[in-house]
């Protein structure tokens, strides 16, 4: 497994649709495409900087936000009320982003909750973007979900790090994190994120644009059945969607102990695209 020296990266700040948000700016040199990164939910982006340093070495100018009520954005904590909101929030990101880089084709790639708002955004921006990654996404129903929905109380039971990845570190590492939500889901964001399975569902297939999908076979936190029950019907008809899935593989398949291979897959995927540089 490959460490390469950590890309330099530099704050940003938008004005979001419930105050500001701040993220992260990874620059390539010469850059040839941009990459937006997607978190996932209760996390933030600064956990993706072995990702960005992957990307920026194929020639990506890599920019992310933290979503409403993470990290380092605004908001009450975890609370998102509308993941088409979020969406709006993700444009804003990819505005300025072309704003600095004009010309340059841009990919989207979204983890969890953020490939749920990755596919959300296939669907509404779609056209616009080179291509979509979608990691362990959120798509078609989420039994937990469900599940907790129908409690009378949200019990305050939170993520389990070892479904995260076979890396013990990685767990370690996310239970220190102070960015990171420990605490319970709250009922407003769950019913989010039910609502927005159910509008990509609604929405349809998502044809003109490119897509890939990627899983690990063994993610208890969203399992592989119902999210790719959710990805069929979202690549549906489109002759450019791929999908790459790993054996013992748990959710965070780019913190998992084979991430060199899944972010080699991705990169392949991306280079069919946009000019990647070898």
């Amino acid at each position: 497994m490959t460490t390469p020296s950590a890309t330099p990266s530099t704050d940003l700040q938008l004005d979001g649709h419930a105050g500001p948000l701040v993220g992260r700016r990874w620059e390539a040199t010469d850059p040839t495409w941009v990459a937006l990164l997607v978190h996932g939910y209760g996390e933030h982006v600064g956990r993706y900087e072995h990702v960005a340093t992957r990307l920026t070495a194929a020639g990506a100018a890599v920019w992310g936000v933290d979503h409403v009520g993470h990290g380092r954005s605004s908001g009450e904590r975890v609370l998102v009320g509308d993941i088409d909101r979020v969406v709006d929030d993700v444009h804003l990101l990819e505005d300025a982003a072309r704003a600095a880089y004009p010309g340059l084709p841009v990919v989207l790639v979204g983890h969890s909750m953020g490939g749920l708002i990755g596919a959300r955004y296939a669907q509404r921006h779609g056209a616009d973007l080179a291509a979509v990654a979608l990691s362990g996404p959120v798509l078609g129903e989420w039994a937990a979900v469900t599940a907790l929905l129908g409690a009378e109380e949200i019990p305050d039971v939170p993520i389990d790090p070892a479904t995260l990845s076979r890396d013990a570190a990685v767990g370690e590492a996310y239970v220190a994190d102070d960015l990171v939500w420990h605490g319970p889901f709250k009922r407003p964001t769950l019913q989010a994120l039910v609502t927005a399975m159910g509008r990509v569902t609604e929405a349809g297939a998502v044809t003109g644009t490119p897509l890939l999908w990627l899983h690990g076979e063994d993610d208890q936190l969203v399992p592989i059945g119902p999210s790719r029950a959710g990805w069929e019907a979202l690549s549906a008809g489109n002759p450019a969607a791929e999908q790459h899935t790993y054996p013992e593989a748990r959710h965070e398949i780019f913190n998992e102990t084979n991430r060199d291979e899944v972010l080699g897959d991705l990169l392949a995927c991306v280079a069919r695209h946009v000019p990647v540089r070898a």
